[in-house]
């Protein structure tokens, strides 16, 4: 008999917006096992490709940059914290890999020349990937890179800056720990290795990636994505979009770092489970900027599903807020990683639920990721009134808050006849959580308002419903 694909702890511990140091590895290599098939998937795809969709040069190159992240991997003992491994697990590779599929996979079987030279490009940021593998692994090695549009961007080292804006080549060489890059028209750039993330040159072209400090002691420090090509998903005209991507300047950076500090210290006033899942989901942080028109007071945050591991978020204003993103976004995260493994439900995309977050009807699948996260969210600040009286009051409203509009979703999402057997525990280990926190309310007048709060964007919501159609006799 076939074990389950998670085991019965595992899932309670989910239901309930928590998980264990093993539940959450589970996640974790599962998403990392499914983004090796996917890089798999685009070898052999591009392998498989007419070649008038991916030609032999493209294939050669593709073979050789494998070849060279197979030697770095055996060169550092292999395993998962390999530099290559880690380079092929990284959260910004999911979505270059997708969109390589992509390209590779053209619905009518041929490519615009414009897409061809754009898939082209994707499949070469793999060179620039392997680069940056050998180079941390300490393999001397001498090749050529191409810069896409005046830019090279070495994963977890920096980016290059040429004199042109088209495509350039670059032939790089390595060896102990020094890079040198040579393009036309310019100086050689000696780029040295740093420990982890980030490179340093005098080479005024170059920007190195930055990271901040480990969350605790111990841990890893945390990359500051602002440079990948691939970093943040392509722009949505729709109201609820993300802003652009930022490219924070040294006092930005200083306002990530003040805010990232006292990040820790306010997960754990929150449950060591918020902290532990922060530690163990996530490894990179992509900086947005601002929402337009937010004055400087506004914020956005996402996750995505390709990126597993990556929040994308606009400079936190304190570390309670940023905190707060962190349980919400991470909620998320681990409801796809588990939608991975489990069906918990068969409903269609059709948007026709009410959710007290947005304006706009929402599909059961997104009711059920809004709800998980905003569950957390409201056990999360009950925690910090329970724990911190100094921070009582705001603590408390915005618990309150959270657990009116979680009771408001969940009879749909209790109700569904889409459940699975497996979903339906799951939601009624939400449930239980829900009610579990109603044992310790916030203080009356909190709870009251938010009730208002729910009633009226409720009765506003159905106002701007369209009209049922009228019904027909048959």
């Amino acid at each position: 008999m076939t074990p389950p694909a998670v085991p019965g702890r595992a899932l309670a511990e989910l239901g309930r917006t928590e998980g264990g140091p093993d539940t959450l590895a589970l996640l974790v290599r599962d998403q990392d096992t499914r983004r090796l098939l996917m890089l798999r998937a685009v070898l052999d795809a591009a392998e498989a490709a007419d070649p008038a969709v991916c030609p032999g040069t493209a294939k050669d190159r593709l073979r050789e940059d494998w070849a060279l992240l197979t030697a770095a991997d055996r060169a550092t003992g292999g395993g998962a914290h390999s530099p290559a491994r880690a380079r092929l697990t990284h959260p910004l590779t999911g979505p270059w890999a997708r969109r390589c599929l992509t390209g590779l996979s053209p619905r009518r079987g041929r490519l615009a020349p414009s897409d061809r030279g754009e898939l082209l490009r994707d499949l070469a940021h793999f060179s620039a990937v392997a680069v940056a593998a050998a180079a941390r692994a300490g393999l001397p090695f001498t090749t050529s890179l191409t810069a896409r549009d005046g830019v090279l961007h070495l994963p977890s080292l920096g980016a290059l800056r040429t004199a042109e804006p088209d495509d350039v080549r670059v032939e790089v060489r390595h060896t102990d720990g020094r890079l040198t890059l040579r393009r036309p028209g310019a100086p050689d750039a000696t780029v040295h290795l740093e420990h982890g993330t980030g490179a340093w040159s005098a080479t005024p072209a170059w920007t190195p990636a930055h990271a901040l400090p480990a969350l605790v002691p111990g841990a890893a420090p945390m990359p500051l994505e602002d440079l990948d090509p691939y970093r943040v998903p392509p722009h949505d005209p729709g109201p609820y979009a993300l802003s652009g991507p930022a490219a924070p300047d040294d006092a930005e950076r200083k306002r990530w770092l003040q805010t990232w500090t006292g990040t820790a210290a306010v997960l754990r006033t929150g449950g060591e489970h918020r902290l532990t899942e922060a530690l163990t989901l996530l490894r990179c942080l992509v900086p947005l900027d601002l929402p337009p028109g937010a004055g400087g007071r506004g914020s956005c945050s996402a996750t995505r599903r390709e990126a597993f591991g990556a929040l994308l978020s606009s400079a936190p204003a304190t570390p309670v807020a940023f905190a707060a993103t962190l349980v919400h976004e991470l909620q998320h995260t681990k409801l796809a990683a588990l939608s991975e493994l489990v069906e918990l439900h068969r409903a269609g995309p059709e948007a026709r639920y009410f959710a007290p977050w947005r304006p706009d009807p929402r599909p059961y699948d997104g009711l059920l990721q809004g709800t998980y996260s905003h569950l957390a969210l409201a056990d999360f600040f009950q925690r910090r009134a329970l724990a911190d009286p100094a921070r009582r009051e705001s603590a408390w409203a915005e618990h309150a808050r959270y657990h009116a509009q979680v009771g408001a979703a969940l009879p749909a999402l209790v109700g569904s006849p889409d459940l699975t057997p497996v979903g339906r525990r799951f939601v009624e280990d939400m449930a239980a959580v829900h009610e579990r926190l109603a044992e310790r309310p916030a203080p009356r007048g909190y709870t009251a308002r938010a009730q208002a709060y729910v009633k009226a964007v409720r009765t506003l919501w159905r106002q701007r419903q369209p009209p049922a159609p009228p019904l027909t006799n048959r």
